[in-house]
């Protein structure tokens, strides 16, 4: 499965992507470290970005946590991260968490992607709600929630520690299959 936009595509983790993984988080570092401290810490070297990929990949396969990557067609960078995540035997619905490089921030890549990936959740993972969780300060995330239909709900308190153990209140955004509705 891939999603091609523009000059972009969205495709799930491969055992291939170890080394473009590694390349991403590390030159993004500054930008995980708050809200991505797991995968930061699990790719900061090659070897480590090897096990990480091998992780999702059989994640993804036993459809535990979908791990997609956006790349860019020309060069086959990769720019960006989108997890399906928080998924459990019982639940109809998955987090939506994503991340892009500060060089292609602003640029609606995420908002696409998010806007592309929406279907296949529903149809093919089955989901009947999605949920986007994000600090209030996040000015850019909350618009792509918003932009993709998702309505806030609540304040969860104390919901997520950075990686320097901060803990923070953050917004719940939910989005439900138009179909089941």
């Amino acid at each position: 499965m891939q999603i091609e936009f523009e000059n972009y595509s969205i495709s799930p983790i491969q055992e291939k992507d170890a080394w473009r993984i590694c390349d991403f988080v590390v030159s993004n570092e500054e930008r995980l470290k708050d809200y991505f401290p797991k995968t930061l810490e699990q790719n900061l070297n090659p070897t480590l970005s090897q096990f990480f990929v091998t992780k999702m990949t059989k994640k993804f396969i036993a459809r535990e946590e979908f791990l997609f990557t956006i790349k860019e067609n020309t060069n086959r960078t990769i720019i960006g991260l989108i997890y399906v995540k928080e998924l459990g035997p019982e639940k109809s619905q998955g987090e939506l968490a994503f991340c892009i490089g500060y060089q292609y921030e602003a640029k609606g890549i995420m908002k696409t992607s998010i806007k592309n990936l929406i279907p296949w959740c529903f149809n093919d993972a089955k989901l009947k709600t999605l949920q986007i969780i994000v600090h209030n300060s996040n000015l850019g995330s909350k618009k792509i929630a918003e932009y993709n239909g998702f309505q806030w709900k609540q304040t969860l308190l104390k919901e997520h520690t950075t990686g320097d153990g901060e803990t923070l209140d953050m917004e719940l955004y939910e989005l439900q299959n138009p179909v089941l509705e």
